[in-house]
């Protein structure tokens, strides 16, 4: 019986496993395919990569070859796993972090991609590779920086980041880019969107070098500085630049949008629309914060904690001091917003804005809204952070909500829409 198995598989092609692109931008999707296995087989596909402090990554599929004995993730769909259907690109941003409240981030740019590791095994199979050998394996490349692209160190006055130039002589549209509470200098984002033809400052405004260790009130007069510093830059295509910007960033970006003239493009995930936590400062205005409420915070089933309800609400007449002037602002707005983002009401919050610029008779906001999507709305095939500690911000392991899929997709969808919208107001074209 063994004899006949044995010559039943010599007469089976090699089984080969290919990922096209073998090297590519991190937002940017592959093509995996297999062949040569038995007609009809179950398989098991797993990916996994450590990032930069050795942390590992991993995600596992199971997938039947069609008749031919061929596996094409374009048309077939996972029977499970940790992703069931069709998504070509499943087993990236369906990866789980081995150590608990692990977020995955890349922040060396520059010198070296992420290393991802697809695994073919034959038959079902849930143990790793260190302990049964794949049938076939691949290693991609998923860089964050093209070719060409120059980084800036910035240290001028007081603005403190790092400027991606995109390949070329220029002029090209300028775009700040925000994080939140996680502090420090965040690159990724602002390296990939350079890849696409903005130069882009991603700006750091507290824990980092010099600047104040934690977020005591927020500035705009700093903002202000790195707009005019972006603006002034031989390469940057004017009259006005774009800010993308996020959670807490988002709440920046906003007050820059109806503050500074110099911004005429703004992008705000997940964020606010009024002043949470900590005073804003502009010249000789004060905007103080609407109130929280730490009784309202609650545990999620992981441990994480929900803000999403601790925040007292803007619509109080108590409290519409701290609601940012958004009928001042004189450039577009997009708002994109989570459904499931378990951190920031941020659905709601982009509704009252477009209530408040409607009721002053303005029609320069949007909204995109994803159902399935949680608070960090990062570029293309990016893994869902569920929940991860924010050692600068809160000292507290952070819940920020969405499924797998839902926020996949949305991630996928509002990449395109944020590089539409740019081109857009910032050219004055909505060519990808």
């Amino acid at each position: 019986m063994a004899g006949n198995t044995t010559r039943s598989l010599c007469h089976l092609p090699m089984i080969q496993l290919t990922v096209t692109p073998a090297s590519a931008l991190a937002d940017e999707p592959v093509h995996i395919r297999a062949t040569g296995l038995p007609p009809l087989q179950m398989v098991t596909l797993t990916a996994s990569l450590k990032d930069e402090k050795g942390h590992l990554f991993r995600s596992i599929a199971f997938y039947r070859s069609d008749e031919a004995g061929e596996l094409d993730l374009k048309q077939a769909p996972s029977v499970g796993g940790d992703y069931v259907g069709v998504h070509p690109m499943g087993l990236f941003w369906s990866m789980k972090p081995e150590r608990t409240f692990g977020r995955l981030l890349k922040r060396d740019v520059m010198n070296s991609p992420f290393l991802v590791t697809l695994n073919l095994y034959d038959s079902v199979c849930l143990q790793d590779s260190a302990t049964v050998k794949p049938t076939a394996s691949q290693v991609v490349q998923r860089w964050y920086l093209r070719l060409g692209t120059q980084r800036v160190q910035i240290r001028e006055g007081r603005v403190r980041g790092a400027l991606f130039l995109p390949p070329g002589e220029g002029p090209f549209p300028g775009i700040i880019d925000l994080f939140g509470g996680i502090g420090g200098l965040v690159e990724f984002r602002a390296s990939l969107l350079a890849a696409h033809g903005f130069a882009v400052l991603a700006l750091a405004y507290f824990a980092y070098e010099d600047l104040p260790t934690s977020l005591l009130e927020v500035d705009l007069e700093y903002f202000e500085e790195a707009a005019n510093l972006l603006l002034a830059h031989p390469k940057i295509q004017g009259p006005g630049i774009g800010v993308i910007s996020v959670s807490k960033g988002a709440e920046i970006g906003l007050a820059m949008a109806c503050f500074l003239r110099q911004v005429v493009a703004t992008v705000c995930i997940n964020g606010p629309t009024a002043v949470f936590e900590f005073p804003l400062r502009y010249r000789d205005l004060v905007l103080t914060p609407v109130p929280s409420f730490l009784e309202r915070l609650q545990i999620d089933v992981s441990g994480a904690v929900r803000l999403r309800h601790y925040r007292g609400d803007p619509r109080d007449k108590l409290n519409q001091r701290s609601v940012l002037p958004i009928e001042k602002a004189q450039g577009q707005i997009l708002f994109i917003v989570g459904e499931k983002d378990e951190l920031v009401n941020s659905k709601e919050y982009a509704e009252q804005a477009l209530e408040q610029l409607h009721s002053h008779g303005r029609s320069n906001g949007k909204m995109l809204a994803y159902p399935g999507a949680g608070h960090l709305i990062e570029p293309p095939y990016a893994p869902l952070c569920y929940a991860s500690r924010n050692q600068h911000y809160v000292p507290m392991v952070l819940l920020w909500g969405g499924d797998a899929a839902g926020h996949a997709a949305a991630q996928e969808h509002a990449w395109g829409e944020i590089q539409r919208f740019f081109r857009q107001h910032l050219l004055g074209t909505s060519k990808l």
